[in-house]
């Protein structure tokens, strides 16, 4: 590649394959299969979620709110699968009880922190006006709804949905990335931060550094619930392909417990690597929509940018190298820093401004920090292989993955091929050969599904 930096804006930061071969050696690489996690899914059929969706609005009490009040509907940021279909069937149950519905984004500071970036993040959602059959009020402003007994904190909420007669967030519940709680990812989520916009966003996060979270977002929902016209949440949970597995319609008076429950269901059905001690994890992408830290911690069990929240357990990685980031994030690169070594395409990729601005607001800038750069796939294996210790080709156990969503199938280093071989869970879909590569970048495609 060419040293001229016009060309190629990232070389001031990238070393060159040459440079990283010459260092280390130019050692064998494990050769590579592709093994696939045997998974008992249990998925709603596509042709039946809006029915469902429309059915779980009716176990929601409207009871209290007038007729033909508006009914506020917090959306979020997230990739959730069936989202356009579950939010147009809310949409259509609420305005058949006789009320007037409408979308509010709740995503906190993302789409840059503005209403109308938020407003493009919906739409790449297919969450459009024409679509859902129902106007879109996109704005960060907020109203302080009262402040924490114990704290003073300041309980914010979006402008719009203060003003409905009703609020209902639609979200996923899943394990949320910077903590461990009762409570992670979800409604009661979306309520304190998602619905806060940045303002809210910024002091949750804040205050979260000698809070925590976990203590935080159940007592400022019960807040919530008990000062806004909250008549429940449509919850949502995914199974390991991330299809559509669960529609809740979840009442107030059961919020927190309701959630406990789904969030253990979550955790069991969550994607995860098939191993649990590696050498070396490549990812092809990290996006936003793939987690909200790019690189979901629960998978990788590393947490390097939460404060006083320790990380998972497992799995053990000893070196990660990430390849791209995806379309959709938009060049948020939030998570890099969970990277031991990216491809130049991050860095050419990244938007600064957007990535800093998410990690101010979260208050995890040491997630967005750029690991050593290179500019080559090859250079990235050999550069992480070549500082973790002697490597055996023969048991060096490696995994290249899409993302951190995507773990169905994976390709494999030998060793961890003939393990597979030995496990039920695991299926050996292509047998070991040699890495090909072009330039020095891999020739063989994402496994994402």
């Amino acid at each position: 590649m060419s040293e001229n930096t016009e060309s190629n804006p990232t070389r001031w930061v990238s070393v060159s394959e040459d440079v990283i071969l010459e260092a280390c050696g130019n050692p064998p690489l494990p050769e590579m299969g592709v093994i696939e996690q045997v998974w008992e899914t249990n998925p709603i059929p596509e042709e039946e979620i809006l029915a469902v969706a429309k059915r779980v609005v009716d176990s929601l009490s409207f009871a209290e709110v007038q007729h033909g009040g508006e009914v506020a509907l917090g959306v979020g940021s997230r990739g959730i699968a069936n989202l356009a279909e579950i939010v147009t069937a809310v949409v259509e149950a609420v305005a058949a009880e006789g009320f007037e519905p409408f979308v509010f984004p709740a995503m906190g500071s993302h789409g840059g922190a503005t209403g109308e970036g938020q407003r493009e993040m919906l739409n790449e959602l297919g969450i459009t006006e024409d679509r859902i059959g129902c106007e879109i009020r996109s704005s960060m402003e907020v109203v302080e709804i009262g402040r924490t007994p114990d704290r003073d904190v300041p309980v914010v909420a979006d402008a719009n949905a203060v003003d409905a007669d009703a609020i209902i967030p639609i979200n996923r519940v899943k394990p949320h990335t910077d903590f461990d709680g009762e409570v992670e990812s979800g409604l009661s989520k979306m309520l304190v931060i998602g619905m806060g916009k940045q303002r809210g966003a910024q002091i949750a996060h804040k205050w979260a550094v000698d809070w925590s979270f976990r203590r935080m977002i159940p007592e400022i929902t019960e807040q919530l619930l008990d000062s806004l016209p909250i008549v429940g949440g449509i919850a949502i949970v995914e199974d390991q392909h991330d299809d559509t597995t669960l529609i809740e319609g979840v009442p107030p008076s059961g919020f927190l417990d309701r959630e406990r429950e789904l969030l253990e269901v979550a955790y069991d059905l969550m994607p995860k690597l098939p191993f649990e001690e590696l050498d070396l994890v490549v990812f092809d992408r990290q996006g936003k929509e793939i987690s909200g830290q790019g690189i979901d911690t629960n998978v990788i069990g590393r947490r390097p940018f939460s404060i006083n929240e320790p990380a998972p357990e497992k799995p053990n990685i000893k070196r990660i190298y990430t390849r791209s980031l995806t379309k959709k994030t938009h060049g948020n690169a939030m998570g890099m820093g969970s990277a031991d070594v990216v491809h130049e395409n991050v860095a050419a990729e990244l938007d600064a401004q957007t990535t800093l601005i998410n990690a101010l607001t979260a208050s995890t800038i040491r997630g967005v920090k750029l690991p050593p750069v290179v500019e080559t796939d090859r250079a990235g294996m050999v550069a992480a292989l070549s500082t973790i210790g002697v490597v055996d080709l023969d048991t060096v156990r490696v995994v290249r993955a899409a993302d951190t969503m995507h773990l169905h199938r994976v390709y494999a280093s030998t060793a961890l091929v003939e393990e597979a071989r030995k496990r039920d869970d695991l299926r050996v879909v292509e047998e070991p050969s040699p890495i090909e590569f072009e330039d020095g970048q891999f020739t063989a495609p994402s496994l994402r599904e």
